[in-house]
């Protein structure tokens, strides 16, 4: 397939990453070489996106440790940044909106790549243009495709009730797009089918099969943590180092926002009654 068929493409991960694991990181790796073997895809960028502490989840430590883990992961890694933007926020921030502010993003660093219009640039621009061209209804002047890189529990979150707002769903899989990271046991493809929303957008899901079982989580690893278990080689080590440095994880911790709702059924309970 010639290079201009090619869509560069930025894959986004939001979540608590509580602590990030090697799980995390490794969904970013096995994304971009499924998307990249379809020839129709050159993923140039990963995100990840810490949630808020308005978030409210049982357990949630403070987003300037949890933000902090994930740049000490990424540190090494030359394609997957952490992105302060949303565990910034004083309140909890619906995912559709985040993904929507990192397309906004690109789209004004790529307005400003193209405004830059000197000798010493059109060269390097036309390289760019070439190696990273994208299909005729995404012109390289609108930046980058963005989508959402999750779990296949996220995807199967998109049925809780109150969890997600339906217009939120069709913002995200939709107009941007969705990858979703699988696992034996899980079987998306069936929870696709059952839900009209998700049936509709389907041509926008993507579907990546972990043949490596992985049950590596950070629920699994903040147990451990609490028991004074070893953590090493399911998280980066620097990420270890830094958990024993702070003294993280604790019984006291996992009790954090243990009598509190969720930010998003919080918020649908008040939309309900007001």
């Amino acid at each position: 397939m010639e290079a201009h068929n090619i869509t560069s493409l930025v894959l986004l991960a939001c979540g608590s990453f509580n602590p990030i694991t090697n799980m995390h990181l490794r969904m970013f790796e096995l994304a971009r070489d499924h998307l990249e073997d379809t020839g129709q895809y050159r993923v140039v960028k990963g995100i990840i996106s810490p949630v808020g502490d308005g978030y409210k989840k049982k357990g949630l430590i403070e987003a300037s440790h949890r933000l902090e883990m994930a740049r000490l992961a990424t540190e090494n890694s030359d394609w997957i940044t952490v992105d302060s933007w949303e565990c910034l926020q004083p309140e909890w921030v619906e995912t559709a909106k985040v993904v929507r502010h990192h397309h906004e993003e690109l789209l004004s660093a790529a307005r400003n790549n193209d405004d830059v219009d000197t000798v010493k640039h059109t060269k390097k621009r036309r390289i760019d243009e070439n190696y990273f061209g994208a299909s005729s209804h995404q012109k390289r002047r609108d930046g980058p495709q963005l989508m959402l890189l999750c779990g296949a529990d996220v995807l199967e979150s998109f049925g809780i009730p109150n969890m997600w707002k339906q217009e939120d769903i069709a913002e995200i899989v939709g107009r941007y797009g969705l990858v979703c990271i699988t696992r034996s046991g899980s079987d998306p493809n069936k929870f696709i089918h059952q839900s009209d929303m998700l049936w509709k957008y389907r041509k926008n899901i993507h579907m990546v099969h972990e043949w490596v079982a992985n049950d590596v989580s950070a629920t699994h690893v903040r147990r451990a943590l609490r028991r004074g278990q070893s953590v090493r080689y399911l998280l980066p080590d620097p990420v270890v180092h830094y958990i024993q440095e702070c003294d993280l994880y604790s019984a006291e911790s996992e009790q954090k926002n243990a009598d509190v709702v969720l930010a998003p059924l919080q918020r649908c309970t008040d939309a309900s009654s007001s």
